[in-house]
């Protein structure tokens, strides 16, 4: 339904209120409304009394049906004023103010804020009386009054550095909804549908359709708008997103014509006269109902929370795809089996859950310890007793103190996991863009650095789906070459001329190049088009015979689909009786045949001995070479008594053989090269096609599928089943598993072959890691495997719109070497994540380590409050922005895919994390206890309550910070490589934010004050600072000499490796981590933080992810997949589209 999802409420109800008569037309909108409401014979009916026929529909709306509307835009926009416009308002995006406060709401934030208000407001207390010894050592100390009075800076500072944080999450999230936003305009913008205008076949962008257009409708199409049957074949309709009925609704002028927008065309071909657009249409006004466009939709989601899940199910194909994400779960959560959580994801889940827990705990016992030592020893030690007006004084140390544990936890969450995650999928699928990955859904992006296994379309994925005729057998000669006409007899070259023009869509034709010496263009069909090619060069015109047999004088069409494997087309004799014309799979047809046309025109038997000959020495032959065969055939029938025409295996037999031809897909010239890095990347490709095996074998060899010298399998698709298949028909996982590994080739498969094929693959439990398959398809009919894949590939250019709704990213050039640079792309945001883990919790482990000790034995955090979330704040941000937008390079291809069992934190990073820190561990606390006799300084351990900054605490602060900055460095590697600067200034993000972290640093320390709890440096010791800084690389060298094979990943980090390790299957996998997000709901932990914003952000992203259809926002995921992968799976005889792969 295309661009439906952008129009305004006001346009809408504009539309609506106009009456049509007005505008000139001779019917109004309320009526044309109310036909459409209508289904079946009651339509039929009342079009016939109130417009005689539909023609008479089309007179009135002032358009033809032969030649579509002829007006100039003036007129056009006309149309839109009195009828609507196409499209639908969108959901009003989040204002930055909203944004705001969202990020507000953040657990550990409330608790910063809430104890720097409580610090402001002590601090401008002072006990009454000048007595204030009586409040223990506590109140005493080296501060002046100056100092007494700037008490209230660190509390002003925290709130500040709140704010910071804050402003910085509702910055990210806006930019973000921004750019998706603007990309999915983007993508609906280049949405078309073909009308006829002026006589010409044109493609106009959704958003453009008027009512009066004449639409040609085609097998795969989502209708755009609603509207009226002109002319039809064979044509069935999906209508399940709008009744919930997942039977596919035969349409035809004289029985059911009414077509509806957000329906999709399964089978057939057709001609639509458009009678209601945008809100005016079937699904407009549903999408009105539920308040599309405001904040009636809000209401309507948490109305739609408390409904059950098959009502929410029944509703979600009829909300707008911009909707909130919560009726988008609701839907997930009803719809049976939901698609498996990324790998990251889990993993990420289950090491933030972890990581949470453990920071909690910290902080508290930071705090109870802080407290118990403060009390035991003012009341114990010194035994002093308790005064009202000393309250304030305790009660301001210990809100430090729980600003101290805050802290702890604050550090102790990796909040720029979430970010890095963000940036580096964002970044990941812009850049991708170029590479020709339109990404859908996010995590696919990384899901597909883990695939083990790709099963690949041949055509237009592996060839270059420009197809030629090569080779022809007609009138029992065998052409190495296209014909020449002189060579074949006349009656047969008619023949030959007519069953190719008729006998294919109208709407697939040749063009002119573009530019002089160009090729040919090809529109539509690909295989007809190489048949056209044929014609032309017999030097025939199949305009002139399509002329003189127009689309509407077709008298039945028995169109394309996965289980004929052929067309057939029959029309009316000039001379009375009908011919039908069949084109389709050589070994099908063949088989039809009872006679062939001979070298004089003439037609003689054609028996089994003679089928094998032509088996055996045209087809084979032909298929060997890697030519796709097809026969053309036909046969005619009497006047009376008419043939049972909704008979089709009485009509299409006895057929008479025209001519085989041998039709050349060329490899694409990138695809062997592209194949050979995914097997050197440890990834298995399959091709799976319609062709026949002959050809299919021939393709996958050229193509370096089948490396030779190996005993792999190629079946056919009855084989395949045969195989897999036990008595009584059931498909059994252990027969399967014998033959996946070693298939390479499955040819003449249905949809649901593949289905089963990529299923099987995913189920199987024989290797010790669970395959992770890639899938890509065209068809309508690929949906199931598309949907039931780790990752779906759909065809930009010749995949069909349900085969892109079912899809994860979409091939804009249909070529297989995107799906490799997709993989790089996986593999390098994995790294990404990887590298940012390494430096974070190298940052974690230290912070809270002296956070806590420091703590502990001084009775004060050595790096303050503001200071750990500058830390926090900048060095999380800044650095899961430098280590996410790390380029990809060829050498991730040199390495297995890492798979879902493997730990997030590989054995060389545990090393690396836990080397560094101890490095670092070691500088800081010798530099706590000892730094103050090293540097010649006032020991700043043990200062009271508001004293100033001091030159010790701020050394140790810079030297944390600089240690940080080269640590940087160091975890842009992460596989134990040593040379860490390769490649570095490739990235200018990141040497811009370590060179721009460096010169914060320089501001703060020498200008900070009070605020940051900084004492300015001498130039000396900022050298000091520097070399224990570039100790860090020097260090890490060393890091890299220690073996790390000792150490074992715990299982805190290994995500889902746990659960399989302990020989658990992947059901009880998700139900842990889905058991670790119920944790974090109840809130039975502080760091929500993580989790959550990993969610959000994703959420912010979720515009796209989704919406990010070429659709647009009005096309839902809708429920046509779901029917397909619960029931229509497995139906036999489900249609498909022909695509490249139909065709045989």
């Amino acid at each position: 339904m295309g661009d439906l999802a952008n129009s305004t409420g006001d346009a809408g109800a504009r539309g609506r209120r106009e009456p049509c008569p007005g505008g000139g037309f001779g019917c109004t909108l309320p009526e044309l409304r109310a036909l459409m409401e209508l289904r079946g014979a009651e339509a039929l009916l009342k079009v016939q009394e109130a417009y005689g026929d539909v023609h008479g529909l089309c007179r009135r709306l002032k358009t033809s049906p032969t030649e579509g509307l002829a007006e100039g835009a003036a007129e056009l926009e006309r149309r839109r004023q009195v009828f609507g416009q196409n499209w639908i308002p969108p959901k009003r995006p989040k204002t930055f103010a909203e944004l705001v406060w969202e990020a507000l709401q953040d657990v550990t934030l409330i608790i910063l804020e809430v104890a720097a208000v409580v610090s402001l407001g002590l601090s401008f207390y002072a006990p009454p009386g000048g007595d204030t010894e009586a409040c223990g050592h506590v109140s005493g100390g080296a501060e002046d009054e100056g100092e007494a009075e700037a008490g209230w800076i660190e509390g002003a500072a925290i709130l500040l550095s709140v704010a910071c944080v804050v402003l910085v999450t509702a910055f990210n999230d806006w930019s973000k909804e921004r750019q998706f936003r603007g990309l999915q305009s983007r993508i609906e913008q280049e949405q078309r549908f073909a009308v006829v205008r002026h006589g010409r076949q044109l493609q106009v962008p959704v958003a453009e359709l008027v009512v009066g257009d004449v639409a040609q409708v085609k097998y795969g199409d989502l209708l755009p708008a609603d509207g009226i049957l002109i002319q039809g074949n064979d044509l069935k309709i999906d209508e399940s997103a709008l009744t919930g009925e997942s039977d596919h609704v035969r349409k035809a002028v004289d029985k059911d014509p009414m077509l509806l927008s957000g329906t999709h065309v399964m089978e057939g071909s057709g001609k639509m006269v458009v009678t209601a657009v945008g809100v005016n249409s079937q699904t407009g006004i549903i999408f009105t109902l539920l308040g599309a466009g405001g904040e009636e939709e809000e209401k309507k989601e948490k109305k739609a929370k408390k409904q059950d899940g098959a009502v929410a199910m029944e509703m979600q194909p009829l909300k707008s795809a911009e909707g909130g994400d919560v009726d988008e779960r609701e839907r997930k959560r009803s719809s049976g089996p939901k698609k498996e959580k990324s790998v990251l994801q889990g993993k990420l889940t289950k090491l933030a859950v972890q990581i949470g827990k453990a920071g909690l705990v910290m902080s508290a016992v930071t705090v109870i310890i802080l407290v118990l030592y403060f009390v035991i020893e003012t009341f114990v030690v010194e035994g002093r007793a308790w005064l009202a007006e000393c309250t304030p004084v305790y009660v301001q140390y210990w809100v430090k103190f729980f600003i101290i544990g805050v802290t702890v936890l604050v550090v102790a969450v990796p909040e720029g996991l979430p970010l890095a995650v963000t940036i580096s999928l964002a970044y990941s699928v812009k850049k991708m863009m170029r590479d020709n990955n339109l990404v859908r859904h996010l995590d696919a992006c990384e899901t597909m650095g883990n695939a083990t296994a790709i099963c690949s379309d041949k055509t237009g994925t592996l060839t270059t789906n420009r197809m030629t005729v090569v080779q022809a057998f007609v009138g029992d000669t065998h052409f190495r070459a296209p014909p020449d006409p002189a060579n074949i007899a006349p009656r047969t070259l008619d023949l030959l001329v007519q069953a190719i023009a008729i006998n294919s869509a109208y709407t697939t034709k040749i063009l002119p190049p573009e530019s002089a010496g160009g090729l040919p263009r090809q529109v539509g069909n690909k295989t007809e088009c190489a048949l056209l090619g044929l014609v032309l060069a017999l030097r025939r015109d199949y305009e002139a015979v399509r002329a003189q047999v127009p689309e509407e004088r077709l008298h039945k069409v028995y169109t394309f689909n996965s289980v004929r494997k052929s067309m057939s087309t029959v029309t009316r004799l000039p001379a009375g009786g009908f011919r039908l014309y069949s084109k389709g799979a050589s070994e099908i047809l063949l088989r039809k045949c009872c006679a062939i046309l001979g070298g004089g025109g003439e037609a003689r038997a054609f028996g089994p001995r003679d089928r094998e000959d032509v088996v055996r020495k045209v087809v084979e032959p032909m298929a060997a070479a890697g030519l796709r065969t097809l026969v053309l055939a036909f046969r005619d029938f009497p006047p009376v008594p008419e043939p049972p025409w909704e008979d089709e295996a009485a009509v299409v037999g006895e057929l008479t053989c025209i001519a085989v031809v041998g039709i050349e897909d060329p490899v694409r010239p990138e695809v062997p090269e592209a194949i050979r890095k995914c097997q050197r990347a440890g990834i298995t490709v399959r091709m799976v096609t319609g062709d026949n095996l002959n050809t299919a074998r021939a393709i996958a060899a050229k193509c370096g599928i089948l490396p030779p010298g190996e005993d792999w399998l190629c079946l056919e698709g009855k084989e395949f089943n045969r195989r897999i298949r036990n008595e009584k028909g059931e498909i059994e996982q252990e027969r399967l598993d014998k033959v996946w590994p070693k298939l390479r080739v499955l040819a003449r498969s249905s949809p649901t072959d593949k289905h089963t094929l990529v299923k099987g693959i995913i189920d199987s439990t024989i290797g010790d890691q669970r395959q992770v398959v890639a899938v890509t398809g065209d068809g309508t009919n690929d949906g199931p495997a598309l949907k039931k894949a780790d990752v779906g590939f759909a065809m930009g250019i010749a995949g069909t719109d349900v085969a892109k709704e079912a899809s994860d990213i979409i091939l804009t050039d249909d070529n297989f070497s995107s799906i490799v640079k997709a993989v790089m792309w996986g593999r390098n945001v994995y790294d990404s994540i990887s590298k940012f883990l390494q430096f974070q919790l190298t940052v974690n482990v230290v912070a809270v380590i002296v956070a806590f000790t420091g703590a502990c034995i001084t009775q004060d955090s050595p790096l303050k409050a503001v200071q750990m979330l500058w830390v926090n704040l900048i060095m999380d941000t800044f650095a899961s922005l430098a280590l996410a937008t790390e380029p990809p390079t060829e050498a991730l291809l040199l390495r297995k895919p890492y798979g879902r069992n493997k730990p997030l934190i590989s054995r060389t990073m545990m090393k690396n994390i836990l080397g560094h820190a101890a490095y670092q561990l070691v500088i800081i606390f010798t530099l706590l206890f000892v730094g103050e006799v090293f540097f010649d300084i006032d020991s700043g351990r043990n200062a009271p309550l508001h004293s100033p900054p001091s030159e010790h605490y701020t050394i140790i602060f810079n030297t944390f910070v600089m240690m940080q900055l080269f640590n940087e460095i160091n975890a842009r590697k992460i596989h134990g490589e040593r040379n860490v600067f390769d490649g570095i200034f490739a990235n200018p993000i990141f040497c811009s934010i370590v060179l721009g972290t460096f010169a914060i640093q320089i501001v703060i320390v020498q200008f900070g004050g009070k605020p940051f709890s900084c004492s300015p440096l001498s130039a000396e010791q900022w050298l000091w600072c520097l070399f224990v800084g570039v100790g860090e690389l020097v260090w890490g060298q060393v890091m890299a000499w220690v073996p790390g094979g000792w150490l074992r990943c715990p299982g805190a980090v290994a995500g889902p490796a746990a659960a399989e390790a302990a020989g658990a299957d992947e059901e009880e996998e998700e139900e842990e981590i889905d058991l670790a997000e119920r944790e974090l709901r109840r809130g039975q932990v502080l760091w929500v933080r993580g989790l959550n914003r990993i969610q959000t952000q994703m959420a912010v992203v979720g515009t796209f992810k989704r919406s990010g259809s070429f659709q647009g926002a009005a096309r839902r995921r809708s429920s046509v997949l779901s029917h397909l992968q619960e029931g229509g799976t497995g139906a036999p005889g489900t249609p498909a589209h022909a695509g490249g792969e139909g065709l045989p």
